[in-house]
C-alpha cells in the first residue's frame, strides 16, 4: 500500500483519498490493505480540494468533522467534478441519524470509529466498484 500526499495517477488498484486531522485512521489501517492501493493524506478541507483538482479520486474516507469545515463541504466539491469520487464518511459518533444525513445529502456511507480494517476494505471495494460503473448518484443501501 502506498501513502502519498503529491497527487500521481496509481499504475493500478484503488485510489482512496484519506480526510482526517487526527490521523487516528490510519494505524488501524496500515498492513490491512491490499499492496495495489494507494491513499491520498489530507488533514483538512483545503488540503482535501488541492488534492481533488490534481488528481481523479473514486473514493473519499473523510472525518465527519474537520478544522476548516467538514463532509458536506467536499461532498459539494466533488459535486462540481466530471466522475465526482463517492464519498465515505467516518465519525466517532456514527449513529442512524448521521447515516441517514450521509444517504440523504449524496454521501456513499458512513463507517464508525475505529475502523474495522475487514468493514473498510469491503466497504471502499464496493464504492471503488460504483464509481467504476458510473453508477455513483445513490448511496450504499446497506449499513
Amino acid at each position: 500500500m502506498a501513502f502519498s500526499n503529491s497527487p500521481a495517477p496509481p499504475e493500478s488498484g484503488i485510489v482512496v483519498l484519506v480526510v482526517s486531522p487526527s490521523g487516528d485512521v490510519l494505524p488501524s489501517l496500515r498492513g490491512a490493505l491490499p499492496s495495489n492501493w494507494t491513499l491520498y493524506i489530507a488533514s483538512d478541507v483545503a488540503e482535501a480540494k488541492h488534492i481533488l483538482r490534481q488528481t481523479s479520486i473514486p473514493v473519499i474516507l473523510c472525518d465527519s468533522e474537520l478544522p476548516d469545515g467538514n463532509w458536506k463541504d467536499l461532498l459539494a466539491e466533488a459535486a462540481g467534478i466530471q466522475s465526482p469520487p463517492l464519498i465515505i464518511v467516518i465519525s466517532r459518533l456514527a449513529d442512524e441519524h448521521l447515516w441517514a444525513d450521509v444517504l440523504s445529502l449524496g454521501g456513499y456511507d458512513l463507517l464508525a470509529k475505529p475502523i474495522n480494517p475487514v468493514e473498510f476494505i469491503q466497504v471502499i471495494s464496493m464504492a471503488w466498484r460504483r464509481w467504476k460503473s458510473g453508477t455513483h448518484a445513490e448511496g450504499h443501501a446497506a449499513g
